[in-house]
């Protein structure tokens, strides 16, 4: 039976992280130049994973997503996708990256049943892709996006962050890259989440200027209807020449209505909502020997108390900033969105 919450949101996806280190520093998920991280004692081993993996597979849980950090720089990765694979429960595994390391790995991941991947790619350009990561990596990623297409995942997605004076002159072009991948491409506002301690309204671009961009260049574009949406997060839409997109539009029209995902960081503290400023420690029950039926009870009585919609809350403010401050940061580095994933 489905656990439901305050507003009849199930939970149904678990955004798992399994590091909370990256190879990588985007401007738009970690811009400072120094970083608190998590102790190397607290990050939960695979078969302590795959226990609270099962508590929440028992609650009604059946989409699991692999993030980071970067996942790929977590040793033996393969490992725990097949160890999740396994679950009788499960029906969608997947994973986010930023595929750096995808090239050498890709094929492995399938192989030990990976279903889904989701490659991060803001640019096509070597300069600004340096300028955005502070990394001289876009070839390897280009590189890993291929081995990923010719593994034969069930579903091959990319991920582009749009921010006003940076990247929005690329849309069409990386829509037309994605094309030639077999990729579907998806397109996110700038979201004040996090560690962005640089977001502004004025550089995020807007569900409506993103589609404009791409009307403008291919003519009408088709929505596509509310069933292909379900609780995913993108709206989808397609082209003249049937070539399918999506528009995340988290930041000006968020869908919280609808959201099921939580989400447990790689030292096992579980966040009810993306923005939320506190989680539920798992590692120390866990860790002292807590029965399933335990574990089980302290998420369902979490879940069915959960009232977030702190994307809703952000729209209503008048004066929107960034979320959290540089001091919050250095106390507290769950609060960071590369240690409780996207």
């Amino acid at each position: 039976m489905a656990t439901l919450d305050r507003y009849g949101r199930r939970l149904g996806n678990l955004r798992l992280s399994v590091t909370d280190r990256c190879n990588l520093r985007c401007a738009y998920c970690m811009p400072e130049r120094e970083y608190v991280w998590l102790p190397r004692k607290d990050i939960l081993d695979f078969e302590e994973i795959g226990r609270l993996a099962d508590v929440f597979g028992s609650l009604g849980t059946d989409r699991v997503r692999l993030t980071g950090g970067e996942p790929l720089v977590r040793h033996d990765l393969s490992k725990l996708v097949e160890l999740l694979a396994a679950k009788p429960w499960l029906k969608d595994l997947a994973m986010t990256t930023n595929g750096v390391l995808l090239e050498a790995q890709a094929e492995r991941l399938r192989a030990a049943g990976l279903h889904r991947i989701t490659v991060s790619l803001d640019t096509l350009r070597p300069e600004r892709f340096r300028e955005l990561a502070r990394v001289d990596e876009l070839p390897r990623v280009l590189r890993g996006i291929e081995a990923a297409s010719r593994a034969g995942f069930a579903s091959l997605k990319l991920d582009t962050v749009v921010i006003r004076g940076v990247n929005d002159d690329e849309i069409v072009a990386l829509l037309e890259r994605a094309k030639e991948w077999g990729a579907e491409i998806r397109f996110i506002e700038y979201m004040d989440v996090g560690g962005a301690t640089h977001w502004s309204r004025e550089r995020v671009v807007s569900r409506e200027g993103i589609l404009r961009a791409i009307s403008d260049a291919y003519g009408s574009v088709e929505a596509l209807g509310a069933e292909e949406r379900a609780a995913a997060p993108a709206e989808r839409f397609r082209l003249p020449d049937g070539t399918t997109f999506g528009v995340i539009a988290s930041t000006t029209a968020p869908f919280c209505a609808a959201c099921d995902r939580s989400r447990l960081t790689a030292d096992g503290v579980w966040y009810l909502c993306l923005y939320a400023a506190r989680g539920i420690d798992l590692r120390k029950p866990l860790r002292e020997g807590a029965s399933e039926d335990e574990l089980r009870a302290l998420l369902s009585g979490a879940w069915s108390f959960r009232t977030d919609r702190g994307a809703e809350e952000r729209l209503g403010l008048r004066e929107r900033t960034p979320l959290r401050d540089v001091p919050d940061l250095r106390r507290d580095p769950h609060l960071e969105m590369h240690t409780r994933g996207g």
